[in-house]
């Protein structure tokens, strides 16, 4: 029974920009590390470059190790839901293409009915407008995105993207989610 909660599971999102993503959930408690990169289209070891034409059919999506002893697969989606806007086909802020829409790539059965509930209840609940229209999607090949797109937000906090989207979005999170941050 001590293997099984020692076990880590992996949960692959896409919510737009992975570097967004990734600053997010680094902070969360119970997140043992986040990889951006990519997933869901037809190119094999696409670049960037690739993936900013749109036309691969990939997501940007960030691959999270978690431990469920700390926090749930639900608990992760539950800051996926509340971190993006799940209502934009395609799209996120001035973030255009299919490579920047919102996905939960699952990777057994258990966290697709995880992801399917969890979405009836995010649709549920009157946070948006708008339908939700976030795929879910049997995980496939993920691609790790090159180097220097690990730990951008981390490594760049001055950038200009990341001081004028990332840093609110990340305040934002730290301020709803303040009971679920790494100490």
């Amino acid at each position: 029974m001590k293997e099984h909660l020692n076990k880590k599971e992996t949960a692959t999102l896409g919510a737009g920009c992975f570097w967004c993503v990734e600053a997010v959930f680094q902070g969360l408690n119970g997140v043992e590390s986040v990889a951006s990169g990519y997933m869901g289209g037809a190119v094999k070891h696409p670049s960037y470059q690739d993936i900013c034409t749109g036309t691969t059919g990939h997501a940007e999506v960030c691959q999270i190790t978690f431990d469920p002893a700390v926090i749930s697969f639900a608990d992760v989606l539950e800051v996926f839901w509340c971190t993006h806007d799940p209502t934009t086909l395609n799209r996120q802020g001035n973030d255009k293409g299919t490579q920047y829409r919102s996905a939960i790539f699952y990777h057994n059965e258990t966290q697709k009915e995880i992801a399917e509930q969890s979405k009836s209840k995010a649709d549920a609940s009157g946070d948006w407008t708008e339908p939700i229209v976030t795929e879910i999607t049997a995980a496939d090949t993920f691609y790790k995105a090159d180097a220097y797109h690990q730990d951008y937000y981390l490594t760049n906090p001055g950038a200009g993207y990341c001081a004028y989207v990332i840093t609110p979005k990340v305040q934002k999170f730290r301020k709803q989610f303040s009971d679920k941050l790494k100490q």
